[in-house]
């Protein structure tokens, strides 16, 4: 929406002055925000589904389920998934749990 256009159309339909401006400002903000929000759950693409055999793999919760996740894939995945985890979790986080389970040895 541009301001001419918002404009015309609140001038024939007898609106309120800039609505329709805010209205795009809101849904800009909005797309921004979204642009700007961590992912729920990695590229489940890149992870082969057989790594979590012993759990439904669309039910995982990534993120209470971190620990766990980060520990199968260090354990039994491939490279690529690797990279994955580590592009989703980052690089701290996952070193401190891989860590934690030295630690616990």
């Amino acid at each position: 929406m541009n301001p001419n256009l918002a404009y015309r159309i609140e001038e024939a339909l007898d609106i309120e002055e800039g609505f329709f401006m805010v209205l795009q400002a809101y849904h800009d903000m909005k797309l921004e925000k979204e642009k700007h929000r961590t992912p729920e759950k990695p590229d489940l693409s890149r992870l082969r589904p057989i790594l979590f055999w012993d759990t439904a793999f669309d039910k995982i919760d990534w993120i209470r389920q971190k620990r766990a996740v980060i520990r199968r894939v260090f354990e039994r995945g491939l490279l690529r998934e690797k990279k994955e985890i580590v592009r989703f979790y980052g690089v701290a986080a996952v070193r401190s749990i891989l860590n934690e389970k030295e630690i616990r040895k």
